[in-house]
């Protein structure tokens, strides 16, 4: 592999957050990513997407979540755990996105934009992106719909193909909807510039921090951890961030790690920070760990 799929989930969940925090956004602009990392804990502990444990921490950290407008794509954020977790099988890929998608939002355009950007996490994560045919894919993934997201995704497409510059497509979108737009334009920024990491946020952070954060997140799993400056990664350190308890680099790694472990089905929790609670039992602790030794995919609770 290119990179490992360790670095590959890492980069995903701190691309994510260094493209919204890149952004200069100061209004909520964390908390879809701690509910992203509730999850990543949630799945982690029953080993598969549980919708009521998920909303049960949510409902603890964020009684009083607001959604609307560019908050709401932000909800995309959130299920990048379950792409992640789910990547290697579109079946339930799709299947566990629209049903973590509605705890939140329920509008069809956000729908649509997170298997969008699932999918495409999935194509980096199995190393089967191709530029030419990842949008086609795309559209064929969300299926039947009744939002304008294929058509626009596909302008993009046609764009990227003439090696259409930044203005010029923000021109050629500047009449549809705006949450559609904004995640043709993340799609956009991460294709124009696939392989530099740097580049593709510093031409998305100007335009929102949603098409900051979904940018993020769709370079770091392509060109996983490695590919994300170490100045930037060190702005997420617990010293220089005010960011909550959750969002520190070290401690995303951890939850990044140990997801990977899990859906291995090759995995011992010791290691892992002892806020990793089950019914009130740390997993730290050894007689409630579970350790499991196997070959990847021969072992794996769903």
């Amino acid at each position: 592999m290119r990179y490992s799929l360790e670095s590959r989930f890492r980069g995903t969940i701190i691309g994510a957050f260094i493209g919204d925090l890149a952004s200069g956004n100061k209004e909520q602009p964390k908390n879809w990513h701690e509910i992203a990392l509730l999850g990543m804990e949630s799945l982690i502990l029953r080993s598969q997407l549980n919708l009521d444990d998920w909303i049960q921490r949510q409902q603890k950290e964020f009684p009083h979540l607001d959604i609307s407008d560019d908050v709401s794509l932000k909800a995309i954020i959130a299920t990048l755990p379950v792409a992640l977790f789910y990547f290697d099988n579109t079946v339930k890929l799709r299947e566990n996105l629209s049903q973590a998608i509605a705890i939140w939002d329920r509008d069809l355009i956000v729908r649509d934009g997170t298997l969008a950007v699932g999918y495409a996490i999935a194509q980096c994560l199995t190393e089967k992106l191709d530029i030419k045919t990842l949008i086609p894919q795309t559209i064929d993934f969300i299926g039947e719909t009744p939002t304008a997201l294929p058509q626009t995704l596909l302008k993009v497409n046609n764009l990227l193909l003439q090696g259409a510059g930044l203005e010029r497509v923000q021109g050629s979108l500047s009449r549809e909807e705006k949450l559609t737009k904004v995640i043709a334009m993340a799609f956009y920024c991460f294709m124009s510039t696939l392989e530099d990491f740097r580049l593709s946020i510093l031409r998305a952070t100007p335009l929102s921090p949603a098409t900051g954060a979904i940018t993020g997140a769709l370079s770091g799993a392509y060109n996983s951890l490695t590919s994300i400056p170490v100045s930037w990664q060190m702005k997420l350190s617990a010293p220089n961030s005010a960011t909550s308890r959750l969002s520190n680099c070290k401690q995303m790694i951890e939850l990044a790690d140990a997801l990977v472990a899990v859906w291995s089905g090759a995995y011992d929790l010791t290691p892992y920070p002892l806020y990793l609670q089950q019914e009130g039992c740390a997993m730290s602790d050894k007689q409630s760990t579970l350790c499991v030794s196997a070959a990847p995919r021969v072992i794996r609770l769903r």
